[in-house]
């Protein structure tokens, strides 16, 4: 699953590869991960943590211990017809680093700027 940089730094709470998780998810655009990072890296990345309205209430949340932490990297350039202040991820730039923890505060990487983690939960 997707959890964005900015909804850990606004409200999200740190977890740790071996924590118990309870999240709401929501459906991920399907092609944004498979543009930034490529198809064979993001197989089964297919819901988003998310804890800013764009899900049902009444939705049960999911429960699981975080089995695996990946932070994400991705160069930002604007679209050839766009103003240079409209930034967008650049296909194929991405790159994932296994980290043991999440803050959402994950440092840049050079020119590779600081996107969200890919997470794997496993059932209780």
């Amino acid at each position: 699953m997707w959890v964005d940089d900015w909804q850990m730094q606004c409200c999200g709470e740190p977890f740790a590869v071996g924590d118990r998780v309870s999240w709401r998810l929501r459906d991920l655009d399907p092609e944004w991960p498979g543009l930034v990072l490529g198809s064979d890296l993001t197989a089964g990345v297919d819901q988003a943590e998310e804890h800013h309205g764009r899900v049902s209430e009444d939705l049960s949340p999911v429960t699981g211990i975080v089995a695996s932490i990946h932070a994400v990297h991705c160069r930002y350039a604007p679209l050839s017809d766009e103003r240079p202040t409209h930034r967008h991820p650049v296909p194929g730039s991405g790159a994932m680093t296994s980290v043991r923890s999440a803050d959402g505060w994950t440092p840049d990487r050079g020119d590779l700027t600081f996107a969200g983690y890919v997470v794997r939960l496993v059932g209780e």
